[in-house]
């Protein structure tokens, strides 16, 4: 696959750039956040929002839906939700005086689909979510039918409830790109936010991209060159969180495999938002945190100790170094 010309890479990076502004304008003092989640839109992956409630996460994905144009669609997740009432169920009706099932769909069949506090709904329904989200299809009846290009889920969840909650199991965890922590902002963003918003009007924003360049932009950080020495710092980070690894005291299982891939993707799309051709060991470390810390799964003992996975993972960056020094053997005395 041929690379992108200098060009069309700051042509590119322009847009993201206007996109990144006018997200700015959603959602103040979250520069990070709005980073992340623009590399894991042109990556091409799914991300889950975690943090308390009135932080933005869901004026964000409106935001993000606005300025690019998507057909967006919000499914507040509760426990009663059935798996039919996502992603669309046959109904019967009459055609030419016989009576056949004809699918409607559901509300999965959109561009974006902001997954409102999944972790209330069933794993019966969250499971629904797992073809939808690996394959862009869902299966009724026997019948799949493709969902819409492009396709994303952005899934939101409330840390600090418990009652009535049901944590995602970790198969479909591995399937978000990202895991994103929405933090707390400080007293000028507030005062910033009071002066300039009120409560119940949406901010206005003005779409600075069509789906069409979305779906380019995606198809070209797919074209960026992956030095090898990246791929081996790669390689090298999603085998180090493994037990049985150096400094991974704890680690009950590792990362796997689509984590690398998910990797040298987030990589990608990070050089391409900052106008770069190729992928860069700062991009590997600026994105391992989303990607690795929700795949590395602790065992019972290093939670009792206070361990996170945040914290293994920062741990792993600063032990692994970005260039493989492995020693040559020694010479054979002769």
């Amino acid at each position: 696959m041929e690379s992108p010309g200098e060009a069309e890479i700051s042509l590119s990076s322009t847009k993201l750039q206007a996109l990144r502004e006018a997200l700015e304008c959603v959602l103040f003092g979250q520069e990070t956040l709005i980073e992340n989640v623009l590399t894991g839109l042109v990556a091409g992956g799914h991300l889950l929002l975690e943090g308390l409630p009135g932080l933005g996460k869901t004026e964000l994905v409106k935001g993000l839906a606005r300025a690019i144009g998507l057909e967006s669609r919000r499914i507040q997740f509760t426990p009663d939700l059935l798996p039919g009432d996502i992603t669309g169920s046959p109904i019967l009706q009459e055609n030419g005086g016989r009576r056949e099932f004809v699918f409607t769909p559901g509300p999965l069949f959109a561009n974006l689909v902001l997954a409102d506090e999944i972790n209330r709904a069933s794993p019966k329904t969250q499971s629904a979510l797992l073809e939808a989200m690996q394959e862009r299809r869902v299966t009724v009846m026997g019948e799949s039918h493709p969902l819409p290009t492009p396709f994303f889920v952005i899934a939101t969840q409330n840390p600090i409830e418990l009652e009535g909650t049901y944590p995602l199991p970790e198969a479909q965890v591995d399937r978000f790109l990202f895991k994103l922590d929405v933090p707390q902002t400080g007293a000028a963003v507030l005062e910033k936010i009071v002066l300039g918003r009120e409560m119940g009007v949406e901010p206005t924003v003005q779409t600075v991209m069509s789906r069409e360049e979305l779906a380019a932009l995606i198809t070209l950080s797919r074209r960026l060159y992956l030095p090898p020495g990246v791929a081996n710092y790669i390689a090298r980070l999603v085998e180090a969180p493994h037990p049985g690894q150096p400094g991974a005291e704890g680690v009950k299982f590792g990362a796997s495999p689509r984590a690398a891939l998910g990797l040298a993707a987030a990589s990608r799309a990070r050089a391409l938002l900052h106008g770069r051709p190729n992928a860069s060991f700062e991009d590997v470390r600026a994105v391992a945190p989303a990607v690795l810390g929700h795949r590395v799964i602790l065992d019972y003992s290093a939670k009792l100790a206070g361990e996170t996975s945040a914290a293994v993972v920062a741990r792993l960056l600063e032990r692994v170094p970005a260039q493989d020094f492995t020693p040559p053997a020694p010479l054979a005395h002769a």
